[in-house]
């Protein structure tokens, strides 16, 4: 018998022992806390390892683990990391290759077009110091060093952000926020941001190929026509026609034929309500194509207008500009266009015909994303009359570019003469600056025509001013500007001398399968709400608790909604909510709304909020589908593990 005991008490200890049982180690805690675990993000370079000092493997940089337990060995601190919260298993990482991921909030610096460049500081007291002399002499002298490239080892300023604008699908790079506090500019609240940059590579600039300012032979450009083909559009398309083939011949004068493409996509609307108009968009010319005008001239002659009339005087407009956006191969365009020319107001995201589910500011970002400007030629025909004011406004958010303005215009009454002369002028225009940039040619000094109307005037200026900033943007991606690699500065998240102006976006990483489950979660929560299954209370900490869970970790989707838990707890019936909230830096519309708020709002504005919702839900998808967009960091093909980092407003 005590052998017997023996042995049962031999096998306990075996299976206490066991994988499967030591599997039931947690992950730390961080410091204060009692719902959320230390997590931490893999660094460009880092290896993991079976044990500390052992030989180690590569990891997939920016790669999220859990923490499990801190060791040192000598004089180097390690950390055991697995990838879920219920798995120790994978390995060991040296601290020094780790960043810390508490939260998911990263920064993305915005092009400094109206604002100094971004100053990134050694220390929060100096910056604090610097930006509290509102004299601003101190801070003019370190800033003019940076741009002359003179920061030594004494100056408080480690680094300067880029130039120009980053492209994250050529050079990503993440800013994770380390620690934040306010302050205040003048009388505006600002906040400090300790924060690491990190590029997922940093080839040395001596490597990267400089670009003589006079002459760029790179530089080309994309035009794409999205033109509405419904009953009465033909002589638009044949004016269309005309001059697409005015500007081959002049290209082929300059012997710079292929230095613009021209693309075409024609839309009408939902043809599952009126069958006989064939198609709701479609590609009739590539830029690939439309590189030699005789393919060009060929494959547009198929296209002619409906010989029907659509249900209404609404067309199914952004299908074209959603096509045109994700279908048209842009790589190797410095410069990238769409011209929207139509007589109907669009589709809205709630209209039953839509195509997309996307509003004009979705699509406008969907293309600001991928370097695309919107024109929009807006043809006032009498037909529309009923729904111009609305088409409108819809039209000057979808051709609005950041810097610029909107690119919108309207031709009184649809004439086709005036149509075609705004037509020709931008086309003109914009062949000009891709000779200008191409062969290093003078910049005329004046492109507003002596007599040309005022809004033609005032378009030609904002097409004159796009021109220069996408040429710079080129110019200065050629030269190598890029992410200065640093660890633990400080910035400002707004302006030192304007202090009103934000010179930084806030976004979260999220995988493309993390896309999809905060797709499906929110839908089934707006599902549930709209059965009538949850109180306003229940559905607004339902709400927060998904905002709360992308912020903090998102990989707990699905675990923290009593809509999709199966345990029927949100953060909030758990009393989580306030722990995961504190201490973010930045929250979205829905982590600030009480029930107070919700059930003093009138049914409207309530209702305005759901839209909202209902769009971003259209959103994700577009933008999980958009797949170059997405950013594989093993270098492989777009997957689920595939990364994008989502604007902080376009979250719950």
């Amino acid at each position: 018998m005590r052998h017997l005991k023996l042995f049962i008490l031999a096998v306990l200890v075996a299976l206490l022992c066991s994988p499967a049982l030591a599997a039931d180690k947690m992950p730390l805690l961080m410091p204060g806390k009692t719902a959320l675990y230390q997590r931490i993000l893999v660094v460009p370079g880092g290896e993991m390892h079976s044990k500390p000092g052992e030989g180690g493997e590569a990891t997939v940089p920016f790669t999220a683990y859990y923490v499990f337990s801190r060791s040192k060995v000598g004089d180097t601190e390690w950390v055991e990391v697995g990838t879920s919260r219920f798995d120790a298993g994978k390995g060991w990482l040296k601290v020094s290759d780790t960043i810390d991921w508490n939260q998911g909030l990263t920064v993305a610096f915005r092009e400094p077009k109206a604002h100094d460049r971004a100053l990134l500081f050694r220390s929060a007291e100096k910056l604090q110091e610097v930006a509290s002399d509102r004299e601003l002499e101190s801070y003019q002298a370190l800033y003019q060093a940076a741009l002359d490239g003179v920061i030594d080892n004494d100056s408080p300023v480690v680094a300067i952000q880029p130039p120009g604008p980053l492209d994250i699908q050529e050079d990503f790079y993440l800013v994770p926020i380390l620690e934040h506090r306010d302050i205040y500019l003048g009388n505006e609240q600002v906040r400090m941001l300790r924060v690491a940059s990190v590029p997922l590579s940093d080839p040395p600039a001596a490597e990267k190929p400089v670009v003589a300012a006079e002459k760029q032979q790179g530089y080309n450009a994309g035009l794409t026509f999205v033109i509405d083909s419904t009953l009465s559009m033909d002589p638009y398309i044949e004016r269309t026609r005309e001059a697409v083939m005015k500007i081959y011949d002049s290209l082929g004068d300059a012997g710079l034929l292929g230095n613009v493409n021209f693309g075409m996509i024609a839309f009408r609307d939902d043809p599952g309500s009126v069958p006989a108009l064939g198609y709701r968009s479609r590609t009739f010319v590539t830029l690939e194509q439309g590189r030699n005008p005789g393919t060009f001239l060929e494959q547009i002659n198929n296209l002619r207008a409906a010989r029907v009339s659509s249900r209404d005087f609404r067309e199914d407009s952004y299908a074209g500009i959603e096509r045109a956006i994700n279908r048209m191969d842009w790589d190797g365009h410095a410069a990238r266009y769409i011209v929207l020319i139509t007589d109907a107001g669009p589709r809205d995201p709630g209209d039953p015909l839509s195509g997309t589910g996307l509003d004009a500011t979705q699509l406008s970002k969907l293309a600001q994303e991928k370097g695309v400007a919107i024109f929009v030629m807006h043809l006032l025909t009498p037909a529309t009359r009923a729904d111009q004011e609305r088409a409108a406004e819809r039209y000057r958010d979808l051709s609005e570019f950041p810097g610029i303005g909107s690119l919108y215009y309207a031709v009184p009454t649809g004439d086709v003469a005036e149509f075609g002369h705004v037509l020709d002028t931008l086309a003109g225009q914009i062949t000009m600056q891709v000779r200008v940039a191409a062969t290093g040619q003078p910049q005329p000094k004046s492109v507003v025509e002596p007599d040309a109307n005022p809004r033609l005037a005032e378009l030609q200026s904002k097409v004159a001013k796009l021109g220069y900033a996408l040429r710079m943007r080129y110019l200065r991606q050629s030269e190598g500007g890029s992410i200065p690699r640093v660890f633990n500065a400080w910035l400002l998240d707004h302006d030192i001398r304007r202090p009103e102006i934000r010179t930084l976006d806030v976004q979260v990483l999220l995988t493309r399968d993390q896309l999809s489950d905060l797709h499906d979660i929110l839908r089934q929560v707006l599902n549930t709400a709209e059965e009538g299954l949850l109180s306003p209370d229940n559905f607004l900490n339902e709400l927060k608790s998904l905002a709360a869970t992308i912020a903090r970790d998102p990989e707990e989707l699905g675990e923290t909604t009593a809509t999709t838990s199966g345990e029927g707890n949100s953060l909030a019936d758990l009393g989580f909510m306030r722990e995961y909230i504190d201490d973010l830096p930045y929250t979205g519309e829905v982590m600030a709304l009480s029930l107070a708020d919700w059930e003093t709002w009138p049914a409207r504005e309530q209702i305005a909020f759901l839209q909202r919702l209902e769009d971003k839900i259209a959103y994700y998808r577009a933008l999980h589908d958009h797949t170059d967009l997405w950013v594989n960091l093993d270098r492989g093909t777009v997957s689920g593990d595939s990364v994008f980092p989502v604007p902080l407003e376009m979250l719950p």
